[in-house]
């Protein structure tokens, strides 16, 4: 099983983003939702982005996430 967290789009340099999860940074490919955007939360998986998640559900789905790790 996999567990999948929202990040934030910090940048976006041709097809890869640089995508923040809350400190941690990682880069994921576009190509598959290239009309993502610098301030999108997405989900990525196999280094690619999957989808994207509406602001206001990646910023609860977060705040659960930290209350859990607390």
């Amino acid at each position: 099983m996999c567990l999948s967290i929202p990040g934030k789009i910090t940048a976006i340099d041709g097809h890869r983003a640089t995508i923040d999860y809350g400190g941690e940074v990682r880069e994921a490919g576009t190509a598959l939702l290239p009309d993502v955007r610098v301030g999108d939360y997405v989900i990525v998986s196999a280094k690619m982005i999957m989808q994207k998640v509406p602001a206001a559900e990646a910023k609860k789905t977060l705040q659960v996430w930290d209350e859990t790790n607390d």
